[in-house]
């Protein structure tokens, strides 16, 4: 029982593990944890997949070398409200309404509405699976809208050489 009840501690609060763990069922118990632990491994992979190549595509048509891209690379007050604009409507939880005005706002194909779009990706991928799991939005379609977003601006190649996962 203490082997069960340090492992359930490990993963914290969760009630179906305490039920699986309470009921004896510790090779289900097992599996359970093996599953959420590669869960967590494939988000974080494909979140770091995603930073690289906002970054890549920031140094090169920017020439803007960072570690965590932010809104502090903006410098236009435009672009910047327009930036504050879509992380309002996701801090509020509406993240489909915001990738939707961001669509609108990148049908010019302006290099600068390029930039936006990006650290707006950034934002929502530094964002939880729960909250966007909560607001019906999930990590793939993070990386699909960013697919979208670069390809309408022709990066198809750094697109596929970055997130082919």
């Amino acid at each position: 029982m203490d082997r069960k009840l340090n492992a359930f501690q490990a993963i914290g609060d969760d009630k179906d593990a305490k039920i699986i763990a309470e009921a004896g069922e510790i090779d289900s118990y097992c599996k359970y944890l093996l599953k959420k632990v590669e869960k967590m491994f494939e988000q974080d992979y494909v979140m770091k997949i995603i930073n690289e190549m906002i970054r890549a595509v920031l140094k090169l048509l920017f020439n803007i070398d960072t570690a965590s891209p932010s809104a502090e690379l903006i410098k236009d007050s435009e672009e910047v409200q327009t930036f504050n604009e879509l992380i309002n409507m996701v801090d509020d939880g509406f993240i489909n309404e915001a990738e939707c005005r961001l669509y609108e706002i990148t049908e010019a194909r302006e290099k600068k509405d390029l930039k936006v779009a990006l650290l707006f990706y950034s934002y929502l991928n530094n964002k939880s699976d729960e909250y966007l799991e909560e607001h019906d939005f999930s990590r793939e379609e993070v990386k699909t809208g960013l697919e979208e977003i670069t390809k309408r601006y022709g990066l198809d190649g750094v697109v596929d050489a970055f997130l082919d996962v």
